[in-house]
């Protein structure tokens, strides 16, 4: 019994002390716990009604016969990743999940035997089912916040490191996914010109400086770092040729950096002109391109865009026509292709596929516009009810070009919010819609190819934040990066010096004394300084005497309220009291009267007219 006893009292102090000693390592939250923070509640709005949710669950295990070691069968698109790649297996897991790694964005579309029996199942599940097909990255989301109005400017550099963001607030702001923790806050803010919007962003070829596009007529140039490095001059709004000034008259548009030539920039403007600079010097222009009009007039250049190898221009015109100009010797404003009445309202976006064929345009008139340049007369596809109420709603391709994206406003009426709507490039069909935000519209979007993760910022007029969307079994870095750093815990041996604040004006013995005429103005409103009499008794009076009583005597009160003392001019009219006195004032004159006696001659009166009438 001893022996026991002093074992439980030796395990009851035992608890008491560490298990070892030295420094302790720090308990890490684990990557999944994390992830499932970020995991979106609803990835799409277009999901399958519950009969086909029926027929798919039980049909998804016969996959698992027919299919071989990589799950290659029957199944549209590639499989998920296998559990034991996120936790470490065998070396053939690894060997597959490398593999995966490399594959970047939707894969190849799947041989025509495949799409035959696609088409044979059940249609109502093709929102379901394109998400598996196409593998969008929509899992989880972190939102990049800080700015008090719509986001309507994105840039992501070409490593996926920086992220640049523009607002109706005037302001840009820069994130670093390697230096950002989990509150995910800006280290930099810029204000490129004070009172105008930030319209557009563009990072250079080799992302060392950026293009920066306001409201204003004049864009600037940026370093990596957010530093100034200039801006470029403004025309001469007077001229009335805007080939003859030297830069733009009216705000800009929109610009875009060349996508291979790291000294050549594209603006946009509402003066009617798209411009070329050269950045090395901010004073001149390399072309002035005027738009082809029906008539001479300032119709303004809403959007611009290169593209992909920089060898044409494309611009969105105000009149809702498209002209592409290509970049040869001795080009000029006349463009080589024109396409009229494009949009019926102003173009917001547009977009080049990388083999140059086919041309996105996206627009206010809350439509989407698929373009086959070597035949122009009418689209190829279009989509409607994608309602857009910004001048800065873009449209984009997926990394491989098999998907297209944009996003759409809210309305008033309407229940739904921004949405991010992807559609299929080869069928020409919606595939999914996600929903971004219930309250804020989304305005641009970009797919990454390096980072697979997909951009979206929205706002309102009262917040905004740039929306990005991953998935952590096949998206690299970006957000993966900084959503596991936790922010730095403060230590007891921080040390930070309160600042000291002065206020000279405190304290009485520091206060400036006032001026003499407040001082002479207070003094007059105080009685007694100012020795102010007192005033006499104010209220109706009686025969020429104010008072209270109506008279000066208790006397004469009382006999007016006993009536003996009546007051009769109350009573009388004023004409007949007056010529009372008009007789006495004829035979006796006394002032003025007896000086003209003898030289007035007398008044003759004219008849009224309503006595000659009478008679």
């Amino acid at each position: 019994m001893a022996e026991e006893d002093e074992a439980e009292i030796y395990e009851g102090m035992r608890s008491h002390f560490p298990l070892s000693f030295g420094k302790q390592a720090k308990s890490l939250t684990p990557l999944e716990s994390i992830h499932n923070a970020t995991r979106r509640t609803t990835t799409t709005t277009t999901t399958p009604p519950k009969h086909h949710q029926q027929q798919q669950q039980p049909q998804k295990p016969q996959f698992a016969p027919n299919s071989d070691e990589h799950g290659e069968g029957s199944a549209i698109g590639p499989p998920r990743p296998p559990e034991t790649s996120l936790r470490g297996g065998d070396d053939d897991d690894d060997e597959e999940e490398e593999e995966e790694e490399l594959m970047i964005g939707p894969p190849r579309p799947q041989p025509e035997s495949n799409a035959a029996d696609s088409d044979e199942d059940d249609g109502d599940g093709s929102g379901y089912e394109g998400e598996e097909k196409f593998r969008i990255p929509i899992s989880n989301e972190i939102v990049l916040k800080g700015h008090s109005k719509v986001v309507s400017a994105l840039a992501v550099d070409h490593s996926g490191s920086r992220v640049l963001s523009g607002s109706y607030d005037y302001t840009v702001r820069m994130y670093d996914f390697q230096g950002m923790n989990s509150k995910l806050a800006s280290f930099r803010q810029l204000e490129p010109f004070e009172g105008h919007q930030v319209r557009s962003l563009s990072w250079s070829p080799s992302a060392d400086r950026f293009l920066c596009v306001s409201g204003s007529a004049q864009a600037k140039i940026y370093d990596r770092d957010g530093l100034t490095l200039g801006e470029f001059v403004k025309g001469d709004m007077y001229i009335r040729d805007l080939k003859n000034t030297k830069g733009h008259i009216s705000g800009l548009t929109g610009g875009q950096w060349h996508p291979r030539t790291k000294d050549t920039i594209l603006t946009s403007s509402e003066d009617g002109s798209l411009r070329t600079w050269d950045v090395s010097d901010f004073k001149s222009q390399k072309q002035v391109i005027k738009p082809k009009l029906p008539r001479p007039a300032r119709v303004p250049v809403t959007t611009c865009a290169w593209d992909h190898d920089g060898k044409c221009i494309v611009g969105g015109i105000g009149d809702g026509s498209i002209q592409i100009w290509s970049i040869k010797p001795g080009w000029g404003s006349r463009p080589d292709i024109h396409i009229e009445k494009a949009h019926e309202d102003d173009i917001t976006g547009l977009k080049f596929s990388a083999d140059g064929r086919v041309l996105l345009s996206r627009s206010t008139d809350d439509s989407l516009k698929i373009w086959d340049l070597r035949q122009t007369k009418k689209p190829i596809k279009v989509f409607d009810e994608l309602p857009n109420h910004y001048a800065q709603t873009n449209v984009t391709f997926s990394p491989d070009e098999q998907l297209i994206l944009t996003g759409t406003s809210i309305e008033r009426d309407s229940t739904t919010g921004g949405l991010l709507c992807f559609f299929d490039r080869t069928k020409l069909e919606l595939v999914s819609r996600v929903g971004i935000s219930p309250t804020c519209s989304v305005v641009q979007c970009a797919w990454h190819p390096k980072l697979n993760q997909i951009f979206a910022t929205a706002g309102d007029k009262s917040q905004g934040g740039t929306h990005v969307l991953y998935d952590p079994s096949f998206s690299e870095r970006g957000a993966l990066v900084c959503v596991g750093r936790a922010p730095r815990k403060k230590s007891v041996d921080d040390f930070e010096a309160k600042p000291v604040i002065h206020n000279p004006h405190a304290l009485p013995l520091f206060r400036d004394q006032p001026s003499r005429k407040r001082q002479r103005e207070k003094a007059l409103k105080d009685p007694m300084k100012s020795h102010k009499p007192e005033l006499p008794v104010t209220g109706p009076g009686f025969g020429g005497r104010v008072g209270s009583t109506k008279g000066s005597l208790l006397t004469q009160y009382l006999l007016k309220q006993g009536g003996m003392i009546k007051e009769t001019w109350m009573e009388e009219d004023p004409r007949e009291a007056i010529l009372k006195y008009a007789d006495v004032a004829a035979k006796d004159p006394k002032f003025i009267a007896p000086a003209y006696a003898q030289t007035q001659p007398e008044p003759v009166f004219a008849k009224s007219d309503s006595e000659e009438e009478e008679k």
